[in-house]
């Protein structure tokens, strides 16, 4: 019913090494991405789309890990959203539902995965978001603030983002057709003057980008395995 396409295609310039292949719980953050995938219920069948140089590693990480839903692995483009079409031709006409999940957040889970997905069913696309907490400046080149931005009801777009297989398709469709970019599926279907539920975001699932995120991102799988043991105990 849901395929997911996990985009682990990515260069992490600013964390200057590869982050998705660095540990945190004892395992390298993109199988983490990929375990809430295999551990949800609604996904049937998992795209892994990388980098070129970076297949064979994933596909031992997939073996050592002993997923059963990774499908294939695709070479990725230049663009995120090259990558997330490589991978939509990867899915066959008859799947209903296409998810697609940036690798380098590590912390979703199988309940957020299925909470946005049980909104696309309603709404046709759907997708994890948080609240902007922070006050929000602007400034100029010079890094001078110039002003400010009311933060009520802005919200920060994270994934999974879950939609129709043929809405997410003419989405794209349109954005190759006009050479345009963008960097999330939302803005691609927005374009289409389709509405997007969003799904609060009930535990961190936030983006490995810096170095300091491995860290706090170790921290928190630790918690919620310490967490898991003392519930099973």
């Amino acid at each position: 019913m849901l395929s997911a396409i996990v985009v682990a295609a990515g260069e992490s310039r600013r964390m200057g090494f590869d982050k998705l292949f660095a540990a945190i719980g004892g395992k390298p953050v993109v199988a983490h991405a990929i375990r809430a995938f295999e551990g949800a219920g609604s996904v049937d069948e998992i795209i892994v789309v990388s980098r070129a140089d970076r297949r064979a590693e994933i596909a031992a990480i997939i073996r050592d890990e002993h997923f059963k839903k990774v499908r294939t692995i695709v070479p990725g483009g230049a663009r995120r959203q090259d990558s997330v079409r490589a991978g939509l031709a990867q899915i066959g006409q008859n799947q209903r539902y296409v998810a697609v999940h940036d690798a380098a957040r590590p912390l979703v889970t199988p309940g957020q995965i299925e909470r946005v997905f049980e909104q696309c069913q309603i709404h046709g696309a759907a997708a994890l978001a948080e609240p902007i907490k922070d006050t929000l400046k602007r400034a100029d080149a010079a890094h001078i603030v110039t002003g400010s931005v009311d933060r009520d009801q802005l919200y920060a777009m994270q994934t999974p983002q879950v939609f129709e297989r043929e809405l997410l398709d003419r989405a794209y469709d349109a954005l190759f057709a006009e050479n345009l970019s963008v960097t999330d599926e939302v803005s691609a279907v927005q374009r289409l003057g389709r509405k997007v539920a969003l799904v609060i975001a009930d535990d961190l699932n936030f983006k490995i980008t810096y170095p300091r995120d491995l860290a706090i991102a170790d921290f928190v799988l630790r918690q919620r395995a310490g967490a898991a043991g003392t519930k099973s105990g």
